[in-house]
């Protein structure tokens, strides 16, 4: 299914942009996403207001929201070969809850970030992944990005105008 719009519709709810009254939900899944990874989020509302819910934000936040509340989301940021003129956008993340996972919510999120891609005169979306994260690096391949020949992995899809 391609993407035309956002939001759209999903056997699970909607895929959309992320509002500021998406905020603590929004905090707590990156607090999952950090401890996933052996990390601690220091990720502050005011932080995430900053750069996502600015008037020229630095980073675009897609969100997938259930009956229950929001799902998992995905977090887009800028990336050029201003050499080229070409214009990227790197997943840095893409988050489901454990629950959702293999229900096709992050299938959707990376739908939906195509979609922002293309909206914003993108030619290529950009993943990395760690290592030993196999699962993750034979998803995004199913969805179409190569494998780039770099350590650590990184998966690029072309995105067409």
């Amino acid at each position: 299914m391609e993407v035309t719009s956002l939001p759209f519709d999903t056997s699970f709810g909607s895929i959309r942009k992320a509002q500021p009254h998406d905020t603590e939900e929004i905090l707590r899944m990156v607090k999952h996403m950090a401890a996933h990874h052996g990390d601690t989020s220091a990720l502050s509302a005011d932080a995430l207001a900053r750069d996502v819910f600015s008037e020229e934000p630095w980073v675009y936040l897609l969100v997938a929201a259930a009956s229950s509340g929001l799902i998992g989301y995905a977090a887009l940021c800028g990336l050029t070969q201003f050499q080229f003129g070409h214009r990227g956008f790197d997943m840095h993340h893409l988050f489901t809850e454990a629950e959702f996972r293999r229900c096709g919510v992050g299938a959707s999120l990376v739908r939906a970030c195509i979609y922002k891609s293309r909206a914003l005169s993108c030619t290529y979306l950009s993943v990395g992944t760690r290592p030993d994260n196999l699962e993750a690096q034979a998803f995004y391949t199913s969805l179409g990005f190569k494998r780039r020949d770099c350590f650590p992995p990184r998966f690029v899809m072309r995105i067409e105008e």
